[in-house]
């Protein structure tokens, strides 16, 4: 009898985590590129956010489909949120590889809850790479039981950065 051997997913997660959180930090330290002439890449930080909102309503769906046990709903929710997660990532990344940084103006208690967002936004979206990941690959392979123990810690988090992604991006915006 052969037994049929399982893919190993964790070497993935563990290197598309790498990569995603390498090449953010990379950006802060490279050379910008030259925008292509006529394309204006202040339109991409309002995409990332509506992206981010998008984000954040599918994993709202996503959750409130599982907890009705409607696991086809959960999944395509989930496949939703990836997609416009994925979609965020590649404008963020087009974006931050064009434009410099924007520092807020704000002052005063405006400014230290904004930068209490923004470094608890930064810190979380690097850690839900991997989680968003190993709980994706958990939910597909069936491993039900070890889906929905870190799906406890995964789903709270991303939706807390998908939520300070808009929120971050609406108090900054003026700044830009």
């Amino acid at each position: 009898m052969t037994t049929k051997k399982e893919f190993n997913y964790v070497p993935w997660v563990v290197g598309l985590s790498i990569a995603i959180n390498a090449i953010v930090v990379a950006l802060l330290f490279i050379p910008k590129l030259e925008p292509q002439t006529g394309f204006d890449v202040t339109i991409l930080p309002l995409l990332n956010a509506v992206l981010n909102s998008f984000t954040f309503v599918f994993l709202l769906a996503a959750l409130y489909m599982i907890l009705k046990k409607n696991v086809l709903w959960h999944k395509r929710f989930i496949f939703a949120a990836f997609t416009t997660t994925a979609l965020f990532l590649v404008s963020y990344l087009t974006y931050h590889s064009m434009a410099s940084s924007t520092s807020y103006g704000g002052e005063g208690i405006m400014q230290t809850i904004y930068y209490f967002i923004l470094i608890t936004h930064i810190v979380l979206a690097a850690l839900i790479v991997p989680l968003a990941l190993l709980t994706l690959a958990r939910g597909l392979t069936m491993k039900v039981e070890k889906h929905r123990k870190i799906a406890r810690w995964t789903m709270p988090l991303w939706l807390y950065v998908s939520l300070t992604g808009v929120l971050v991006y609406l108090m900054i915006s003026p700044y830009y």
